[in-house]
């Protein structure tokens, strides 16, 4: 029989039973700022509901359970016959069956429906990251398959079905379908023009074969996936079902799932074309433009990803700090831990508001360009802020944060990922520049939104100014782009959180981001602040 040698005391009560939406003031006041009056009843019960569930035991369970059993390739059967199938723990299974009865994969075709997916992505995503890939894919082919009516009329429906119906049949015998994407190539990695994949038409219109290797194919048990291959006049765009209307599985080689840092619930695969069949969508040779408008979906799913990883890991730092005690107080009442957690919460909810209005400009035709410019800007710098956001939010734990059954090892695992995926840094930075030299429009719209702002603080108008000096001179533009969408994001954020957020909140970020008063760490804000204001309105209440 063991011995009881002391009694364990000043341990924080784990963060669960409590409702991941309405804790979140940043995301409560976005929704409400951002929906149409009548839909708020409606929206604040089906978030509220996603926001208690997300915040269960059983969900946190799920989602550590989805992660210590990674999914399982088994490339034939007993009989040596191929098959292709990934098998997932049941966990992910239930997490992903939640979202998707959530209506967690899509948004095209109910009002204000891009805000209320986002700010639901936005909670459940706080449960578990992983699932969100097939989620986030799914929903985006519904603008690329719409350049098909044919094909639109059939999948559409099952994309957008609230029925999650995992297995391989023939989607007309589905209650609902995921979908997957496939780009990357050895050769070519983020230039997809690299792309060898190639596509024989065959004798119906608009079919194919396609032959070729993708290094990168997400959510490879999807029921189909929009891939390019260089057909006769140039890279096109296809889709490609995993089993043909007759039964029979389409040749869909899996070579094998990628091991990776995080992420480790989901699948990401390699994959053989060999005779694959295919429907093109959109014109040959107009690949790219058929697609981009699902990898701009995608590309804001990684800005709202980062936001819930970043919300997660400051909803637990300051829960921990608000328990813990040392050195005669608790933490939370600790100037420099407050300076830690103050900066914190600001990174948050920066990224909070930046993500919600990008997501109510999607439910607005008159802002698509706006978006143009924005989505990028947003991509790459709420992305790059996560990694930082989580290591720091883990030290606030001390040596129990880098301990697994924290959760937080897992938060920074995954943050790096959104900003690898679905166009690197680099390539953010590259799009916003090209948007800037082609479409004068849409940078009229950035700087306009931005400009609402102007007068309402002298730190702001600065930014803004030395901004405005950036962009008129274009010798270099290329070597200095990180630094240009950088100053875009952070003076689009100011103006955001001037208009929308509370005072000492607002302040702070223009004191630190825009005026400069900031080190090079977390917790070096200005202290004369109002920062024990920021850090409470940043904890949540259980």
């Amino acid at each position: 029989m063991a011995a009881s040698t002391h009694t364990v005391t000043n341990q924080p009560p784990p963060l669960v039973g409590y409702d991941v939406y309405t804790a979140d003031h940043a995301l409560t006041e976005g929704v409400e700022r951002h929906l149409d009056a009548a839909l708020l009843d409606e929206a604040r019960v089906e978030l509220s509901e996603l926001g208690r569930a997300a915040g269960s035991a059983q969900a946190q369970e799920w989602g550590v359970l989805a992660n210590e059993n990674s999914p399982v390739l088994h490339t034939h059967d007993r009989y040596g016959h191929r098959v292709d199938e990934v098998a997932f723990h049941p966990a992910w299974d239930r997490l992903l069956g939640h979202a998707v009865s959530a209506g967690l994969n899509t948004a095209w075709s109910r009002p204000g429906g891009h805000l209320r997916r986002a700010a639901g992505f936005l909670v459940w995503t706080q449960a578990e990251a992983g699932h969100g890939c097939p989620l986030s894919m799914t929903h985006a082919a519904v603008p690329a398959l719409r350049r098909d009516p044919e094909l639109a009329a059939f999948w559409e429906p099952l994309l957008t079905s609230r029925t999650y119906d995992p297995g391989l049949r023939p989607a007309a015998e589905k209650a609902g379908v995921l979908f997957g994407m496939g780009m990357t190539e050895k050769q070519g990695g983020s230039d997809v023009r690299a792309n060898t994949t190639r596509a024989e038409p065959l004798a119906e219109a608009g079919t194919y074969l396609l032959t070729g290797h993708k290094w990168f194919c997400s959510a490879p048990m999807s029921d189909a996936f929009l891939v390019l291959a260089q057909a006769p006049d140039g890279l096109s765009c296809f889709l490609v079902p995993r089993v043909l209307q007759d039964g029979t599985r389409n040749p869909f080689a899996l070579q094998r799932l990628k091991d990776k840092l995080g992420n480790r619930s989901n699948a990401s695969g390699e994959v053989e074309f060999d005779g694959t069949w295919a429907r093109r969508i959109g014109d040959e040779g107009r690949g790219v433009r058929t697609i981009i408008d699902m990898v701009a979906a995608t590309r804001l799913d990684c800005v709202l990803g980062s936001a819930a990883t970043m919300r997660q890991a400051v909803a637990q730092a300051t829960h921990h700090a608000a328990h813990r005690s040392a050195f005669g107080g608790l933490l939370a009442d600790k100037p420099l831990m407050r300076n830690v957690l103050a900066d914190l919460a600001l990174e948050s909810e920066a990224a909070t508001t930046l993500a919600l209005r990008l997501a109510a400009a999607y439910d607005d035709e008159a802002e698509q360009a706006f978006l143009r410019i924005a989505v990028p800007v947003a991509k790459y710098w709420v992305t790059k802020r996560c990694t930082a956001v989580a290591a720091e939010a883990l030290e606030c734990l001390g040596g129990n944060g880098y301990v697994e059954e924290s959760g937080m090892p897992r938060l920074l695992r995954e943050s790096p990922l959104n900003s690898l995926w679905e166009g690197s840094g680099n390539v953010q930075a590259l799009d916003v520049l090209r948007a800037i030299g082609r479409e004068p429009a849409a940078l009229n719209a950035f700087l306009s939104e931005v400009g609402l702002a102007r007068g309402a603080d002298h730190r702001l108008d600065g930014a803004i100014k030395q901004l405005l000096t950036e962009l008129a001179d274009l010798d270099g533009i290329e070597a200095r782009a990180r630094r240009l969408v950088e100053r875009m994001a952070l003076v689009l954020q100011g103006s955001l959180l001037l208009r929308f957020a509370p005072p000492e909140v607002a302040d702070a970020f223009c004191a630190s981001r825009l005026g400069g008063d900031w080190g090079h760490a977390f917790g070096t804000l200005p202290h004369t602040l109002d920062l024990g204001a920021v850090v409470e309105r940043a904890t949540p209440v259980v």
